[in-house]
């Protein structure tokens, strides 16, 4: 009797503990929902316009208290407005000190030129001679006998400062054209006329190659540009995407940036991007220059 009474009372026990961790779970469930609520501005001016809209509007879906805002022109200076606190989060490819950075992905830089060019590999060198009135002539790269015709981009566009970093470039680029903001704009030109060379995001590059655009992706210094090398760093012409915040974020940015940086979030940023590591801490580049003060983005 003894015996039936201390496992009834054992079994009650059981159940009102059970009882207690499942009201404790929901109230916890319950304030995490809480602590999700809330709106966050992003804001931007580079290429990363679209996968950052698939990633908050895949956020949006999981958290339906949150709202993810965008603010997403040329003129933007999105590091400025995360320091005074307008926004939440700045995209760049450029660190501040004063704000926390996290590394989001990789952008490969491709440089492209016309299916007809003969040539399809140079080296570092000749590609800053190339973009820098170093060399003039495709005869000088193994090419035929024409004059090099380059597509420049907008000094707006995180890319450019990307492609110069990657290779070291700080003379003026050579231009044979008006400076071109968009990928699709310079994929046009290029896959038009023969003599021409540009570079643009390699995830854009890669998929023309697959649409049939008349434009070749040239290999630099031996290496095929492609996720695994632009991730291990063999292929030199990459930029860093980051995600810049205050240097404490409050907890519906820090959940975001946790979400970007999930299996979910690396996956929608493949589409445009080369995932990191998520074993290795994030880290940027040595030689990202710090930004001009009169830059769009600051």
């Amino acid at each position: 009797m003894a015996l039936r009474t201390l496992t009834v009372s054992f079994r009650g026990c059981t159940l009102a503990v059970g009882a207690l961790l499942i009201s404790c779970g929901l109230l916890l469930l319950c304030n995490a929902d809480a602590a999700l609520t809330g709106r966050i501005l992003i804001a931007g001016y580079g290429p990363e316009l679209p996968v950052v809209q698939d990633l908050a509007k895949a956020y949006e879906r999981l958290h339906p208290g949150t709202a993810i805002d965008l603010e997403w022109d040329s003129t933007v200076r999105a590091i400025h407005l995360v320091k005074t606190g307008a926004a939440q989060i700045a995209v760049t490819d450029q660190p501040d000190p004063a704000l926390k950075t996290t590394q989001i992905a990789w952008d490969g830089i491709a440089v492209i030129v016309n299916f007809a060019n003969p040539v399809r590999e140079v080296s570092s060198a000749q590609v800053r001679g190339l973009f820098s009135t170093q060399i003039t002539n495709w005869a000088e790269v193994d090419g035929a006998t024409a004059r090099v015709e380059v597509i420049p981009r907008t000094s707006v566009n995180n890319l450019t400062a990307g492609f110069q970093n990657s290779l070291g470039l700080t003379e003026r680029m050579a231009a044979s054209a008006a400076p071109v903001r968009s990928d699709q704009k310079v994929l046009s030109l290029v896959s038009g006329r023969d003599a021409t060379v540009s570079y643009i995001s390699l995830a854009a590059a890669l998929k023309a190659q697959e649409d049939g655009i008349s434009i070749h992706i040239l290999t630099v210094d031996q290496i095929d540009p492609g996720e695994a090398t632009v991730k291990n760093g063999r292929y030199r012409l990459r930029r860093p995407v980051l995600m810049l915040t205050a240097t404490q974020p409050d907890p519906l940015t820090e959940s975001f940036l946790s979400f970007v940086r999930s299996v979910d979030g690396q996956q929608l940023l493949r589409t445009m991007f080369v995932p990191v590591e998520m074993s290795v801490p994030a880290t940027v580049p040595s030689n990202v220059q710090q930004l001009d003060p009169s830059s769009p983005s600051s």
